[in-house]
């Protein structure tokens, strides 16, 4: 797993270091937005860190294990959009493209997914149909 002694960007793409953008999110820092909590998702898919995929899973939908599939790397993150999300909204809506590598094959995974503020954090709830 990355720490802040990474080196290079941070995998979600913001141009900064993860020390400086998912790192603190991913040690317990709460995202302000819903799209910070979607980039920070994404990182943590890249990186591995499981926990912080389930700890930022709303309850009513989180599958019982949440286990990042190993056969995959994460290379890059596209934000297509954003509804909602900000700091003073309870809802948010983010349509991303996830490109990976799973053996030599690359892929793309494209979701609009759906979230909200629980008790003043933010949590992905699901990706809508």
């Amino acid at each position: 797993m990355w720490d802040d002694r990474s080196p290079g960007e941070c995998p979600c793409g913001s141009g900064t270091s993860y020390a400086h953008c998912c790192g603190p999110l991913h040690r317990g820092v709460a995202a302000e937005t819903a799209e910070e909590l979607m980039r920070s998702r994404y990182a943590a898919f890249a990186v591995g860190d499981d926990a912080y995929l389930f700890r930022t899973w709303h309850p009513r939908t989180r599958p019982d294990d949440v286990t990042i599939p190993p056969d995959r790397r994460w290379t890059r993150l596209t934000v297509l959009r954003t509804e909602a999300g900000t700091r003073g909204d309870d809802e948010g809506i983010v349509e991303f493209d996830a490109h990976y590598v799973a053996g030599d094959r690359p892929g793309v995974q494209h979701e609009v997914s759906r979230f909200e503020r629980r008790r003043g954090v933010w949590v992905y709830v699901d990706a809508q149909p």
